[in-house]
């Protein structure tokens, strides 16, 4: 995007369910799916003369989440108030932090095409959710029902700041945040079930040759639930942006007041819905029913150690013990910490990272899709795959061969040596014999043989193309390749 005639700025605040088996600060389920506003209690209804009390195990999970995300931990943070009209919070206002969030000053490091970039986090705070409303869109809209399950489910609010410059880069952001918090077991992230969900907060610059930057309004696009739909409606907004700013003088001029969106998936446009309220309309004030949390060092460790390996060390340290590209090592991380123990095990018993990677990301990556199956129970094991590179290596299996018997030992639960026998295989490795392929194959491609003797030694591709597939692949690529260079010179 960048021919646009303007520059997009984004900040985004990501809310995030946490893996807790009970709500913030009542004692109720919090698993998804259960019948409505079955999962409640006196507290999360708000009911009068009821106490709320602190989940620790939240505040555990938050604590970790904030390490990661390299932000700085207040050792006092407090509760506020969040005074507002909520339809799906019956006490009418959130138990959230205002002027003390647990952490604050973080940062995120994404990929992009130019490379890595970080990306600036204003805080991550913790604050409970509210419930769920299920609108009667058939009947014309007269009904509203609420689920008041989520009521009181914890969310940790990851707010970054405006440092995003593209739809591309929104989704890459939230894509490592997910990858990020479902490895370190904060959360798991799923998008359908609301347990992430992202608001976003977009304008544009407008550059006017020597005169002032056009800024236009801030708008907040809320509750977006997927990848698509952030980058789609970053896209839209920005550009509905540009042409209301060509086309309204006090939009230009900064007259307009900043505004909340929602996104109409269908449509596949943003629309206004109101504007903006400022921090004062929330009227918060100090949550008078909750302690405020004091972190001590013990807590911290106890927080750093559960962590483990994070993704972006993770990528840089596959880069740097074995070799593989920027890209392989993002494909390989993407997909959890086990998949990358698989491909450590293969690298190790094969003696070939590169090979093993490849084999991953292609063959494996696609059988696990098409088998909607997790790595971990993926029946060709480390151990048979290493064996499948080994063989491959040993008897010159060419890429259809080899797919072949991984495709048998896949199916039959086989090693390779058993599959590679059971497909009747058998590498050509009389010497005597491949020089008769090579000579007949030369005879059969004299321009192949004049172009390479003129020094064009792309030519023999050919002739050894000619001999895989009379020998059917089982001759091993390097002899052919020193026989072909052998007879060529032999040849008048």
């Amino acid at each position: 995007m960048a021919d646009l005639p303007y520059r997009i700025v984004i900040g985004l605040e990501v809310h995030v369910q946490l893996l807790t088996r009970t709500k913030l600060f009542c004692g109720c389920s919090t698993q998804f799916g259960l019948p409505p506003n079955s999962a409640t209690c006196p507290v999360c209804i708000g009911m009068p003369g009821v106490l709320p009390v602190m989940n620790r195990r939240a505040f555990d999970l938050a604590l970790r989440a904030a390490l990661a995300l390299n932000c700085q931990i207040a050792r006092f943070t407090k509760w506020d108030r969040k005074n507002y009209y909520y339809p799906d919070l019956p006490k009418n206002y959130q138990i959230s932090q205002y002027d003390l969030p647990f952490s604050y000053d973080g940062w995120l490091e994404i990929p992009t095409p130019a490379g890595s970039k970080r990306i600036g986090i204003s805080r991550v705070h913790l604050e409970e959710d509210a419930g769920k409303m299920l609108h009667d869109e058939q009947g014309g809209g007269r009904d509203s029902l609420v689920d008041l399950n989520r009521a009181g489910t914890p969310l940790l609010e990851i707010v970054s700041w405006p440092d995003l410059a593209s739809p591309e880069e929104a989704k890459a952001y939230l894509e490592e945040i997910r990858l990020l918090l479902r490895e370190i077991g904060v959360s798991d992230c799923e998008m359908q079930e609301g347990s992430l969900r992202c608001d976003a907060n977009i304008n544009i610059h407008i550059p006017q040759g020597d005169g002032p930057v056009i800024k236009t309004p801030i708008v907040e696009i809320k509750n977006l639930n997927s990848f698509r739909a952030v980058e789609r409606a970053m896209k839209y907004e920005a550009q509905r942006q540009y042409e209301e700013a060509l086309r309204d003088a006090n939009y230009r001029l900064g007259q307009v007041a900043k505004a909340t969106a929602g996104w109409d998936e269908v449509r596949g446009r943003t629309i206004v819905q109101r504007r903006k309220e400022e921090a004062s309309d929330y009227r918060y004030f100090p949550e008078p029913d909750l302690v405020p949390v004091v972190v001590e060092d013990a807590w911290l460790e106890h927080a750093r150690a559960e962590m483990g390996e994070l993704p972006a060390a993770q990528r840089r340290r596959l880069v740097e013990q074995y070799g593989l590209s920027p890209y392989d090592a993002g494909v390989l991380t993407s997909q959890g910490r086990a998949l990358v123990a698989y491909f450590e095990d293969v690298a190790r018993r094969s003696g070939d990272a590169r090979t093993a990677c490849n084999w991953i990301t292609n063959q494996v990556l696609a059988s696990l899709k098409e088998r909607k199956m997790e790595i971990k129970d993926f029946p060709l094991h480390s151990e048979r795959l290493a064996e499948l590179i080994a063989e491959q290596k040993a008897i010159g299996l060419n890429k259809q061969m080899a797919g072949e018997v991984y495709n048998h030992m896949l199916e039959n639960g086989c090693s390779a040596k058993e599959a590679i026998d059971a497909l009747g295989i058998k590498p050509v490795a009389d010497t005597g014999a491949l020089v008769e392929i090579v000579r007949r194959a030369l005879a059969a491609n004299p321009k192949a043989v004049a172009d390479f003797k003129a020094g064009k030694t792309k030519a023999a591709q050919a002739i050894k193309g000619a001999v895989m597939r009379e020998t059917k692949g089982t001759a091993r690529p390097e002899v052919v390749e020193q026989i072909i260079v052998e007879q060529i010179e032999k040849t008048p």
